[in-house]
């Protein structure tokens, strides 16, 4: 892994990546077989408020079943280390760093870097993804690292043999909450959407498709205050948000559908649109912003579908761009 970056005594890149999800790594696959010399900057890890890793969300992921090329499943982080290797083989360069701030007012761009770098970049890839929201309880995220059966996606996991007839609760009460709650029906003895008042935030037909099903719940007034189990969860403890009252709910999975934070916090001064939650605005169906030469792949410009085959594909999207785009340069 190298930790040298040549930009400080020379030219500029001709492309940076930002991300190291199935997005990033995608794109420096496609960008490095281009001859594109791409440089991926994987960030380095952090655990506050909750575990931010190179790799992104799938290094919190024990079982993936549903990327097509394993049928016997693959772990997250197995099958981000097989991304890296396959994208280091054909040359990417891996910079373990955070780009802390990017100034795109002018070509070449300029990045800072964590280690105090400054980076220039003729075309920039960010694949930085989302990190979703959790509670911050100890045992949630020590069971969520390690396969205890807490997660924050349950299309990702909810159709893993453990989750199977087993009751299982949500934790949330919008949109995304009752979607996730509604998959699943399909496959639990019962679903507890766990909602910290007395009504849920979900628009009426979201709440109405879930509730018709005969398995689904709603524990109303209530916070999770601790995730129960050692290796696997076995319960979660609660709190009325009236009365103050403790109660316990036994459940064998355990699902958190309170959001997603894109990561752009360090794209704020950049010149940059994001919507309404932060995510990067895509003016067209392609991977380009606003700024020529920025291109933007997976969760990072993603708030609908947040699947690992979907970062990938926007992945390679960007990197045929950005190839397209420095070639209409002459770079």
């Amino acid at each position: 892994m190298s930790n040298e970056s040549s930009t400080e005594r020379g030219d500029a890149h001709k492309l940076v990546i930002i991300g190291s999800g199935p997005a990033g790594w995608t794109a420096a696959i496609y960008a490095a077989r281009a001859n594109l010399d791409p440089v991926v900057y994987i960030g380095v890890p952090k655990s506050n408020p909750s575990p931010v890793l190179p790799g992104g969300q799938l290094m919190l992921t024990t079982d993936v079943e549903n990327y097509p090329g394993f049928p016997e499943g693959v772990t997250g982080p197995d099958m981000m280390a097989l991304f890296q290797k396959q994208a280091e083989r054909f040359g990417a360069k891996v910079m373990q760093e955070d780009v802390e701030a990017c100034d795109f007012s002018e070509r070449p761009f300029t990045l800072r870097t964590s280690d105090g770098a400054t980076v220039r970049a003729h075309s920039v890839i960010i694949a930085t993804g989302a990190t979703a929201n959790w509670l911050g309880l100890e045992n949630e995220m020590r069971l969520a690292m390690s396969g205890g059966g807490v997660s924050a996606c349950a299309v990702c996991d909810g159709a893993l043999p453990i989750f199977r007839d087993q009751p299982l609760a949500v934790v949330g009460g919008g949109d995304t909450a009752m979607e996730e709650a509604m998959y699943l029906t399909k496959f639990a003895s019962a679903v507890y959407v766990i909602h910290r008042r007395d009504e849920l935030r979900a628009s009426k037909i979201m709440q109405e498709r879930y509730l018709k099903q005969p398995n689904a719940k709603v524990v109303w007034n209530k916070v999770v205050t601790d995730v129960l189990g050692d290796d696997k969860i076995t319960g979660v403890r609660m709190k009325d948000t009236v009365t103050g009252e403790e109660s316990t709910l036994e459940v064998k999975g355990l699902f958190i559908a309170i959001g997603h934070t894109p990561a752009t916090e360090f794209l704020k001064d950049s010149g940059l649109d994001f919507d309404d939650a932060g995510y990067i605005v895509l003016p067209d169906r392609s991977s380009r912003t606003k700024i020529e030469g920025v291109f933007a792949a997976g969760d990072v410009a993603d708030a609908h579908y947040r699947q690992a085959v979907t970062a990938a594909g926007m992945g390679c999207q960007a990197a045929i761009d950005a190839e397209r785009w420095l070639g209409e340069q002459g770079i």
